[in-house]
């Protein structure tokens, strides 16, 4: 359901709606896009999102999937409370923000998800293994890599959890930019988006 703020269908909200908190990251609209469409979300999706960061993960998807639930996980309390406030802006109903450390903090979630978005968690293999345990059958895991060592770990992973259908995208995105009295293309620093398919 479109919000005032985006009264569109499309997802890829631009990046200065989200409200932010200095150095917090914030998954960049060409990454979402990316991002969202390896998720393949449904109308109904349960969507947990680990590392949710700024909340543009949770924002689009709660847009996307109205009768869905999207579940936030955060460590950090000011990041959380920034999550509920880009919902609340959005007018986004349907996330619960789960403020704790993963993968503990993942059996206080009570109900399961058929999407996992993993974005951040330094025990990252651990993480997915968790969270593996919990998806549903014909679920889907997507998590995002931007150094070579967690893209080897999450590599590791699917491979070790017999994930089917295994994808590996990597961005690269330029944006026109005015610097000056010139205009410029800069890069979006790429990121790994990998994903992969629980079939059993």
């Amino acid at each position: 359901m479109p919000s005032q703020l985006w009264p569109y269908i499309t997802p890829g909200i631009p990046d200065e709606l989200f409200e932010r908190l200095p150095g917090i990251p914030l998954s960049k609209r060409e990454i979402r896009l990316l991002l969202l469409s390896q998720l393949r979300l449904k109308p109904d999706t349960v969507l947990w999102d680990i590392g949710a960061g700024t909340g543009t993960i949770p924002v689009e998807a709660g847009l996307l999937s109205p009768n869905g639930q999207i579940i936030a996980v955060e460590r950090d309390e000011d990041v959380a409370n920034l999550i509920r406030h880009n919902c609340a802006r959005f007018e986004v109903k349907n996330v619960k923000v789960l403020e704790g450390s993963a993968p503990d903090c993942l059996h206080d979630i009570n109900i399961a998800p058929d999407r996992v978005c993993i974005e951040g968690g330094r025990p990252i293999q651990e993480i997915m293994q968790t969270a593996w345990q919990y998806l549903l059958p014909l679920g889907r895991v997507v998590a995002t890599a931007a150094n070579l060592e967690t893209l080897y770990s999450i590599s590791q992973s699917l491979s070790q959890l017999q994930a089917r259908n295994v994808e590996v995208v990597q961005s690269a995105v330029t944006r026109l930019e005015t610097r000056g009295s010139s205009q410029t293309f800069t890069a979006v620093n790429p990121i790994f988006i990998l994903s992969g398919e629980k079939l059993d």
